[in-house]
């Protein structure tokens, strides 16, 4: 993976990916995180008003009482959806990374964002790659029985069958990532594959 962003496209005022929603699904361990923060440097780095919403950050403190049902899932989207539509209502660009797994919840949250606003991103990477990395230790704990329902292993992740934009995380460089959304986000791209 590249360390910096390198040149990044300049985009001005009337840019029509400006007031967008970047909703970056895959397992744990994917590289959503990763690839929303970089896409938020570039984008400051280029006068865009940018915003992550990390799921990991939300279940702790906007989401904290919620568990892993099926009902607190869709609960934990819903909320996601809706303050990322009330950002992108104030004119930023929204990055949300959030395994989401379930198609039915993503789909909701397009429905809340709005269809055209609404740009899914699947952050592919297999199984195997992403329990090599564990960068929380979830796939080591849910091994030994400490996670229940964890998404990939005992719960199911729906990864979606249209996606505006597909990354593999084990097979690109983080910086080839990044160009792909801000092509995808300009209108200049739809369905790749980095």
């Amino acid at each position: 993976m590249s360390e910096g962003f390198g040149n990044p496209p300049v985009f001005s005022s009337s840019d029509a990916g400006l007031g967008k929603v970047a909703w970056l699904t895959g397992l744990s361990g994917a590289g959503k995180s990763t690839l929303a923060r970089e896409l938020e440097k570039g984008l400051r780095e280029c006068g865009r008003p940018v915003v992550v919403l990390d799921g990991d950050e939300l279940r702790r403190k906007l989401c904290a009482g919620l568990g892993y049902s099926p009902e607190d899932r869709a609960e934990n989207i819903r909320r996601i959806a809706h303050v990322a539509r009330l950002f992108l209502d104030s004119g930023f660009t929204v990055i949300v990374a959030v395994i989401s797994p379930l198609r039915a919840n993503r789909a909701a949250a397009r429905e809340i964002i709005g269809p055209k606003n609404f740009l899914e991103i699947h952050v592919h990477c297999p199984l195997e790659v992403c329990r090599a990395r564990d960068p929380k230790g979830l796939y080591a704990k849910a091994d030994a029985g400490g996670v229940a329902g964890m998404t990939g292993l005992s719960a199911p992740y729906e990864p979606p069958r249209h996606p505006d934009l597909r990354v593999d995380t084990s097979l690109s460089t983080l910086e080839k990532e990044v160009e792909s959304v801000l092509n995808l986000l300009e209108g200049r791209g739809s369905a790749v594959q980095a």
